[in-house]
């Protein structure tokens, strides 16, 4: 596997404790979003849809900070819009390890090179540069020609830098098992330490609503590849092996929502990193009012076909240490990738979608106008 020993070590104590402890529900990963802007505009994307004023906000470096003592999970992933547009990142990143947390830096990697010399390697510090697979895949996911180069351009700057550099790759109903896999296959040579997979989750709000991938779909789509790659273990993935079972529909798994809380520029988002339908002032807040159980597949409408790992990789990581006799076993052969799928979740009690977005902008434009938070443009221009 893509994870570093000190990193599993670490987290796989989290756990235990909190399991001792009797804790019901505890954070594995911080999604931690400075900003919502981006120099990017993929047409899978439910991140960006937002009004000037808002994507001119961001959270500053005590707020990130604030954000990492409230919520005492082991790890935090740097997402947006781009992170690398908020000029105060590397004050975030330096911070952030500085209290003991692992930090990812998610990027599409345009910025990257530019930016490399802010940043120093660190034993808890890793890249995850977005690549959803070879140039003709990438570049049309992305809607932009040339990102694909840039890509791997800065990878490789990354890499010789002393850097550790993973990828992360979104997959949708038109990608061929063969041309993925002969992607991953890449990946080693290039210097990549570790992959992160996962199927698109269906943002209502994206531009392109025919690509998303079903759940049947989805496990289809994993088998086949993971064929191609000795079940998967030709490649180095940075993410549990009984996820990457999960996807290939081996494991009946209901998220963790609250695995991955996520604190934005509209502050602490209920229920998850991809669904916003409401949000609180404190990390304790998040925890105690929202409705957890209103939420999941099985629970939700818009939860239905979500195979994530923001929602799945927590409960996977659980089960993991809980049933450690089990997670050898799929480390060991990969994942099944024949034979009878496990039991789906039924959906016959769902309740219907709620479509909240419009509110929660408007009473962001509201906080502004009234001069709350910064309004300040986040970087020079050009970038």
């Amino acid at each position: 596997m893509g994870i570093p020993i000190n990193q599993m070590a670490r987290i796989g104590a989290y756990i235990l404790k909190n399991e001792i402890m009797r804790t019901k529900r505890y954070p594995l990963v911080l999604m931690l979003e400075p900003l919502f802007r981006c120099n990017l505009a993929c047409a899978g994307c439910g991140k960006i849809d937002y009004p000037a004023p808002i994507l001119n906000q961001r959270l500053s470096v005590n707020e990130c900070l604030g954000a990492a003592d409230e919520c005492p999970a082991p790890v935090v992933v740097i997402a947006g819009g781009e992170p690398l547009l908020h000029r105060e990142l590397p004050q975030i990143v330096e911070g952030l390890l500085a209290k003991g947390k692992f930090v990812t830096v998610c990027t599409n990697a345009l910025l990257m090179e530019k930016k490399l010399g802010q940043y120093k390697p660190h034993k808890n510090f890793n890249w995850s540069v977005h690549l959803d697979g070879d140039k003709a895949m990438h570049d049309k996911s992305v809607c932009q020609a040339g990102v694909y180069e840039k890509a791997v351009a800065a990878i490789r700057a990354g890499k010789a830098a002393g850097f550790r550099v993973n990828i992360n790759c979104t997959l949708f109903n038109d990608a061929e098992p063969e041309n993925v896999a002969r992607f991953l296959d890449t990946m080693k040579p290039m210097g990549v330490d570790g992959i992160t997979i996962s199927p698109g989750y269906a943002y209502e709000r994206a531009p392109d609503q025919q690509h998303f991938l079903n759940r049947t779909a989805t496990k289809a789509l994993f088998r086949e590849i993971f064929k191609r790659g000795g079940r998967g273990r030709n490649w180095e993935f940075f993410q549990s092996g009984l996820f990457l079972d999960f996807l290939a529909g081996n494991q009946t798994y209901h998220c963790t929502p609250w695995g991955n809380p996520t604190r934005t520029v509209f502050g602490w988002q209920k229920p998850c990193y991809l669904l916003g339908e409401g949000y609180t002032e404190t990390f304790k807040e998040l925890m105690e009012t929202t409705d957890w159980d209103s939420y999941g597949t099985g629970n939700y409408e818009k939860c239905a076909d979500c195979m994530v790992h923001s929602g799945f990789e927590a409960t996977a990581v659980k089960d993991a240490v809980k049933h450690p006799l089990k997670t050898l076993a799929v480390t060991l052969r990969g994942p099944r990738v024949e034979g009878p799928m496990a039991p789906n979740i039924p959906l016959d009690r769902q309740r219907p979608a709620e479509f909240v977005f419009s509110r929660h902008v408007e009473h962001k434009l509201q906080d502004i106008r009234a001069g709350k938070g910064p309004t300040d443009i986040l970087t020079d221009a050009a970038e």
